[in-house]
């Protein structure tokens, strides 16, 4: 094999685990539906050291942090049982250095969760959870 030809497949992309396929195409869906419902889209994938979160959205005027939960079947449990409370502190951490980076303006605050499921050839099962959850203890804001 060439040093090209050897360099040119290092940096080719690898196809993504079906897993993480399945969580992106989740994402797409829940924005998608979510923008339908007339919630304004900000960005997604927001990092912070403190943790993650899936998407932003702007509802009136409410500031809505989302987590989306993507599986391919509901047999075990509902996929928003997945949002435990290390998770929702984690997702606490997050938005509040979120809003402290865009100036900690005087808004509400929510969080939602939505649910995809792909379960076999059908249409996926969209649940939007509004409100899903409160700032975990002992995080405050406003």
């Amino acid at each position: 094999m060439s040093f090209w030809k050897w360099v040119l497949g290092f940096f080719r992309p690898r196809p993504l685990p079906p897993h993480l396929g399945l969580g992106l195409r989740g994402e797409l869906v829940a924005r998608q539906h979510l923008k339908k419902c007339g919630l304004k889209f900000l960005v997604a994938n927001y990092r912070s050291p403190r943790g993650e979160i899936d998407m932003v959205f702007r509802d009136g005027d409410c500031l809505v942090f989302v987590e989306v939960k993507t599986r391919s079947s509901e047999d075990w449990a509902r996929p928003a049982d997945a949002v435990n409370e290390e998770k929702r502190r984690r997702l606490s951490m997050a938005a509040l250095d979120y809003l402290r980076r865009i100036g900690n303006p005087q808004i509400r605050v929510r969080f939602d969760i939505v649910e995809v499921v792909f379960e076999n050839d059908r249409e996926p099962t969209i649940r939007h959870l509004p409100n899903a959850f409160s700032l975990t203890h002992p995080f405050r804001y406003g």
